[in-house]
């Protein structure tokens, strides 16, 4: 049997079951070896595109994501994605063929490539082939995004039938996190407030009833939005997209408890939504992340899950672990009120500036007028994929999601233009959901090549695009201070017309009564993916944008 068979065989036998890709001669055996094993193989048109797909099936499914690329320039296409995925700790294997020796022309450093984006490396040696690759597979399910080199004279080699069992993982021993100083913190508190980012995604059920126990309110950073949906205590999201509620709210607190976040700049308003009076705790299971973007006060190491239930543990101890969450200073008929009244972005009142954005000019949307309606629209089993610009706010806030894999940001590299490709994985993830993919004009263009991958895939997909023919956040950023703005403003371009030219149907919307043909869509097979180009209003930028360059 081949090396590459082997492979192939203990990923499949591990659980992968899509793998996204663009084939090569590198990973031609490879792939194969999964298809005959079981897995379904997703063709994209690029290898930047397969990147996003992967981290998005993997995002959304809560499993480990695959991605297939050819040597050389197969890894380096897939690099921009395969960074997004790093940095956001996704679990993903990439199928990286070597070529070792360094004067071939398809010669890269693949350790050092890893490395600089903050991937693990791997390596298949055709002496442990099961080994290595189920190494790989383990340490992307513990939460890291995993290069595997697969040097070439290795995959060709022939090595002895493996059929299983997979190899067993080494027992963890089991260890009780050191909880006593956060039960007293908990115990101290009367305004305690959550915050749970994306070391936390899968930790919801207990962070609600420890929550529930203390009386703490419930907040998540961006990456983490949908964990606490429907829950009455839940302020949604902190930092820069947070309501004047919930900024009021955090602003207010004793006690701050990030569960799997580091608190970034993002989330904490450049470090200004915590107050200075507050304790803040940070619980994560990699003690590497403590303190890393602001001082914290009490540092407890250990998987989210088994940190907030060993709390609960001690809670139901007796009386002396005990925490009375009637002393909250939170949890109150009016609070509850206030949260249902003024707890989503939908509910703050704002100045509509739909209309024409100059004298003469075609009628535009307002975002969040667009957005509202939308949000009307669509059906409440979605998956809302975000890109990066200066729109993506809108679609974060005002689009609701049923739960937290209805939600994926692809913002930890902040690269526009991966939205889309994300999208088509999160689709495949959850077909039974409708998956809508909220991008910029300037990332739709990047990316409108994987519509060819959404019209072979049939599956129900609404790309949904925030057309102000500009890089936006460049435009707000640069133009209050009088600069050129040639070089980030562009001609009206009919994309609607671009995106059925690829098989889909495409939709121009400029006010709210273009969204009709929407619902029709809808009501349909949705066999066919749907693109509507709306014309946005860009008078001014993003007030999540203004909040940040407020921070430079």
């Amino acid at each position: 049997m081949r090396v590459a068979e082997v492979v192939g065989r203990v990923l499949y036998g591990h659980g992968a079951r899509y793998v996204f890709g663009v084939v090569g001669s590198g990973n031609f055996h490879v792939t194969n070896a999964l298809v005959a094993a079981g897995a379904r193989f997703v063709a994209a048109a690029h290898e930047g595109g397969a990147a996003s797909m992967a981290d998005g099936y993997a995002r959304t499914s809560a499993t480990v994501g695959l991605l297939s690329v050819h040597q050389g320039p197969g890894v380096t296409n897939a690099l921009t994605g395969l960074t997004e995925a790093a940095k956001s700790r996704t679990p993903m294997v990439v199928l990286a063929p070597e070529a070792t020796a360094p004067r071939s022309n398809f010669f890269i450093d693949l350790p050092a490539l890893a490395a600089s984006v903050g991937a693990d490396f791997h390596r298949v040696r055709a002496t442990h082939v099961a080994e290595d690759a189920s190494a790989a597979y383990r340490a992307a399910a513990r939460g890291a995004t995993v290069v595997l080199g697969l040097p070439l004279e290795v995959q060709s080699a022939v090595t002895e039938p493996w059929s299983g069992p997979v190899p067993a993982a080494a027992p963890t021993p089991a260890t009780a996190p050191q909880v006593e100083p956060l039960l007293a913190a908990l115990q101290a508190a009367r305004r305690p407030v959550f915050i749970a980012g994306r070391g936390a995604r899968a930790a919801g059920e207990p962070l609600t009833r420890l929550a529930d126990a203390c009386g703490a309110l419930l907040a998540v950073s961006a990456a983490a939005k949908g964990l606490f949906a429907g829950n009455p205590w839940n302020i949604d999201v902190a930092g820069g997209f947070a309501t004047p509620l919930a900024a009021e709210l955090i602003g207010s607190a004793d006690l701050v408890v990030a569960w799997g976040s580091t608190l970034n700049m993002w989330t904490t308003r450049h470090g200004e939504l915590i107050p200075p009076s507050a304790v803040v705790v940070q619980v994560d299971h990699d003690p590497s992340a403590f303190g890393v973007n602001r001082p914290v006060d009490l540092t407890v190491a250990g998987d989210v899950t088994a940190v907030a239930e060993a709390v609960l543990a001690r809670l139901g101890a007796g009386s002396a672990g005990s925490v009375d969450a009637g002393t909250s200073g939170w949890r109150t008929p009016e609070l509850a009120q206030r949260i249902r009244d003024h707890g989503r972005w939908r509910t703050v009142p704002y100045r509509d500036e739909s209309g024409s954005a100059w004298a003469g000019a075609p009628t535009t949307i307002d975002p969040r007028t667009l957005s509202a309606a939308l949000d009307d629209l669509l059906p409440p089993d979605r998956t809302v994929v975000v890109d990066s610009g200066n729109f993506m706010g809108y679609p974060s806030m005002w689009l609701d999601v049923p739960d937290v894999a209805g939600f994926c940001f692809t913002q930890a590299f902040q690269s526009v233009g991966l939205g889309l490709a994300s999208a088509l994985g999160a689709a495949v993830a959850r077909p039974d959901r409708l998956t809508v993919a909220a991008v910029g004009d300037g990332g739709f263009v990047m990316s409108a090549t994987e519509l060819v991958t959404a019209v072979r895939l049939a599956l129900p997909l609404l790309v949904v695009i925030y057309d102000d023919a500009a890089y936006g956040a460049e435009v707000h950023h640069f133009g209050p201070d009088g600069y050129p703005l040639e070089t980030v403003t562009f001609p009206e371009t009919d994309l609607a017309a671009i995106a059925r030219g690829y098989g889909c149907d495409g939709l121009t919307v400029r006010t709210v009564d273009d969204l009709g043909p929407v619902s029709h869509w809808l009501a349909g097979p949705r066999t066919r993916p749907l693109v509507v180009d709306a014309k946005v209003s860009a008078a001014r930028g993003s007030w999540w944008l203004e909040e940040a360059f407020r921070g430079h």
